[in-house]
């Protein structure tokens, strides 16, 4: 949600920055997450000021030019050369001094800076409008009549300071701030401040020449419906300072009736419609459901199918709205229209969540609505659009306003106790101070006594309806800030950190995997059902399926944080961005069934690395070269290495997800696997490129955390390497050579590597030679070579008997 700094101030008094009205806020709850400034014109007339022609003599030297001395407020008078016709001693002007920007109305944006025209110094520019922005004329320069000092910005001679949008992140309970009236309260209750509210006294009504007839056949869905006609009105063009106030916001301008609907919502918190009076048939107005199935067109020109409770405001024979959410094509306000049925109403939010939800709409009066709106703002608001549209469109009021309201939304009545606010703030505070704040936040006390009293809750605070809500109010004006941390607290917090601390280990593998070329992302655990589906084989619980989706492709929890990667690699990928190593921390979910019929929910932290493209930019040192499986085994290995993980096991990884890969086992159970990913699975994401991927059980990860480090003496005695050819069948992995060897020779061998393979006709089919090195190293004395030449006949019996190698000495 989007805040005026300028137009917040209309309600509330603001000597305050607007940087440090955003910390006020976000210390209320009001969480500000950016404030921007925005200059009414290009630059906003920074470095432009007034100034005072003090004398004015032709150039000696130049028939058009002329010298002047201005002052602009400073020590000394600026000495300008001026090139306008009509300038002259004793004007008042607007000077562009040394240093500053200028956007004229055509052309580049031009820095001024001292110089020399024609031998004379200019120390400045007297400026006509179109240099500045402010217009199009360039006949000479502009002349003012201001009594204003000279050296005054010339931004606010002509109104135009700056203005800031304050960005605030709206929780869904915060409704009642959605709105510069609304985020004005908190600051009335937090600063202790009056409110300034805009004035309806001359809310008249001057005919009834155009009367309605409004039925509400739906009152559980729309509890309170007013309207009211004006007439003789003009569509135009809204006037500059309704269309700044919306640009603030970041809106944009449609016409001067339709602006000051979505002026008054941003104002005040209440959507209001505008209907073209004309084409309403019947002179009447009915708010009721349809049949389900009905076509209706709405203003975006989309036909859409009703819902049998789809809320609908309707005349005598068509749909005209669907009620707080869209208008339709042919009812709303157009250039010809002269004649407005305007309407304020409040909604009951489960309808309009329903409606929204149904047709995928979300738009700024469902947004509101569906989490509650004030039912008492209605009439208020009305009276001040229908001024607002007087004075930007002219018109009159031509009906009573219609107010159909049963049965009124009574306030919230909440037993409040004492002993409970001290005890859920920490603190006791003084009692005028806990009433000071409640009223300022127009939450009324009933029936008190020493212990307790019942706060009458207005409707519009629909997120305060317990004991509990009505504390948070009181802690959030009072300052948690304001609240001091108990030293007992502190130890006892202190005491409960855990031994492994998942966020430390995961800033460490992060700047771990970023020192070495890795780009942290950020996704979504919403996804589509089709990628679950794609790997079910590989899955052990069933989807977790949401029961209001925000649509069909962002339907279900993912059991995997492939698709999350493959998804951004896609999205780098068509925008030139080939060569990729991204790591993602997230959590998976699945849910389960027990026999009793019972689900359960479980959510896993994995850990997902993903290759793609080239292992280093192509230079003129080296070519390109396309990242490979050894890649991604180093990533792996080096993110194993910070664990101190040793002993590993393998096995093939699962073809449902890789074409071809490892799984890493420890104590038996997988700990991460890894591998080229299936083209089957690319190919859902339209990825046509081979992809290297790893995905950690982070959890297990965690658990071999803060082991150990192991520390020996340095071997005094030296290390001894022999080579062998095996050919072997192709079946035969190199982890079943390693493993076998370190069985047969658990003393003397250090280590085993293989450093070529071949294969070729010459070997026979099906087979293949691994050049294999074997590290021997006794470390209490030096290796005879007897002991090698026994060691190693003992290693290639093995060979020949349980893998049927042949050696290759």
């Amino acid at each position: 949600m989007e805040i005026s700094y300028k137009w917040l101030r209309e309600y509330i008094d603001l000597p305050e920055l607007p940087e440090e009205v955003g910390k006020i806020l976000t210390g209320t709850g009001l969480e500000v997450e950016g404030v921007e400034k925005i200059d009414a014109i290009p630059g906003g007339l920074e470095g432009v000021v007034l100034g005072e022609v003090l004398t004015c003599i032709p150039h000696p030297d130049a028939d058009k030019l002329s010298l002047t001395t201005v002052d602009v407020g400073g020590a000394q008078p600026l000495s300008i050369v001026c090139g306008a016709p009509n300038v002259a001693a004793g004007q008042r002007v607007v000077v562009a001094t040394v240093g500053a920007t200028l956007h004229p109305a055509a052309g580049e944006p031009f820095q001024i800076k001292k110089a020399k025209i024609r031998g004379a110094a200019s120390e400045g520019m007297i400026c006509a409008e179109d240099e500045i922005g402010l217009g199009t004329s360039h006949a000479g320069i502009m002349i003012l009549s201001t009594d204003l000092p000279n050296g005054t910005p010339a931004a606010r001679y002509f109104n135009l300071e700056a203005d800031y949008q304050i960005a605030i992140g709206l929780t869904p309970n915060r409704i009642d701030a959605a709105s510069h009236f609304g985020t004005a309260r908190d600051l009335k209750a937090v600063l202790n401040r009056p409110l300034t509210m805009p004035s309806v006294d001359a809310f008249a009504v001057s005919n009834q020449d155009r009367t309605l007839v409004v039925q509400v056949d739906d009152l559980a869905a729309c509890p309170r419906y007013t309207g009211l006609t004006i007439t003789g009105l003009t569509v135009s063009e809204s006037p500059d300072w309704l269309k700044q106030r919306l640009l603030s916001i970041g809106l944009n301008p449609i016409n001067n009736i339709v602006d000051i609907t979505n002026f008054v919502c941003h104002d005040l918190g209440q959507p209001l419609h505008a209907f073209d009076a004309d084409k309403i048939t019947g002179n009447q107005v009915v708010v009721k459901t349809l049949p389900e199935g009905t076509p209706f067109v709405t203003l975006d020109g989309v036909e859409r199918k009703l819902s049998a409770t789809d809320l609908m405001i309707c005349d005598a024979e068509k749909p005209m709205c669907i009620a707080g959410v869209f208008g339709g094509q042919n009812s709303g306000v157009s250039a010809q229209t002269t004649s407005i049925f305007l309407e304020s109403a409040y909604f009951a939010p489960t309808s309009v969540r329903k409606t929204a939800q149904h047709h995928g709409l979300k738009t700024d009066a469902s947004f509101r609505f569906e989490r509650g709106t004030d039912p008492d703002m209605p009439i208020f608001a009305l009276k001040r659009a229908a001024l607002l549209i007087q004075e930007v469109g002219g018109g009159v009021v031509s009906s009573e306003i219609t107010d159909l309201y049963p049965a009124p939304i009574q306030p919230f009545r909440v037993l409040v106790r004492y002993r409970n606010i001290d005890r859920l703030i920490g603190i006791q505070i003084d009692r005028t101070e806990i009433h000071r704040i409640l009223n300022a936040l127009d939450i009324q006390a009933d029936e008190m006594s020493a212990d307790s009293f019942v706060a009458v809750v207005p409707p519009y605070r629909v997120d305060v309806t317990r004991e509990a809500d009505v504390i948070e109010e009181i802690l959030r004006i009072y300052g948690l800030d304001n609240v001091p941390l108990s030293v007992n607290l502190a130890a006892d917090s202190l005491s409960e950190f855990p031994k492994t601390d998942p966020n430390q280990w995961q800033s460490r593998v992060g700047q771990l995997l970023a020192a070495n070329g890795f780009y942290e992302i950020l996704t979504l655990s919403l996804t589509r059902p089709a990628y679950n589906d794609a790997i079910r084989s590989t899955l052990t619980g069933s989807d977790v399926t949401l029961l209001n989706p925000l649509s069909d492709e962002l339907s279900v929890m993912r059991q995997t944080l492939l698709f999350s990667a493959l998804e951004t690699l896609v999205y780098n990928l068509n925008r030139r961005q080939k060569d990729l190593r991204t790591f993602e921390f997230g959590k998976v979910y699945s849910r389960t069934q027990s026999e009793e019929g019972v689900s359960k929910y479980a959510e896993r932290m994995r850990l997902s690395l993903a290759l793609v493209g080239n292992q280093e930019s192509e230079s003129w040192l080296q070519k390109g070269q396309s990242v490979v499986y050894h890649d991604m085994a180093t990533a792996v290995q080096r993110v194993l290495n910070l664990f101190r993980v040793k002993q590993i096991d393998t096995q093939p990884a699962d073809p449902a997800l890789f074409q071809y890969g490892l799984t890493y086992l420890v104590n038996k159970k997988p700990l991460v696997s890894l591998g080229l990913v299936h083209p089957k699975l690319t190919k859902l994401v339209d990825l046509k490129q081979p992809v290297f991927y790893a995905d950690f059980d982070w959890s297990a990860l965690l658990k071999l955390a803060n082991s150990k480090a192991k520390y020996e003496e340095v071997p005094r005695f030296p290390e001894v390497r022999r080579d062998l050819s095996l050919v072997i069948d192709k079946g035969v992995t190199f982890e079943q050579i390693s493993r076998m060897a370190h069985q047969t020779e658990r003393k003397l061998l250090r280590s085993i590597n293989v450093f070529d393979v071949y294969e070729g006709d010459n070997l026979g089919a099906g087979k293949k030679s691994y050049s294999v090195s074997f590290t021997l190293q006794d470390p209490t004395q030096t290796l005879t070579d007897a002991a090698i030449e026994k060691t190693m006949q003992r290693l290639m019996a093995g060979f020949e008997r349980d893998l049927g190698a042949v050696i290759r000495k």
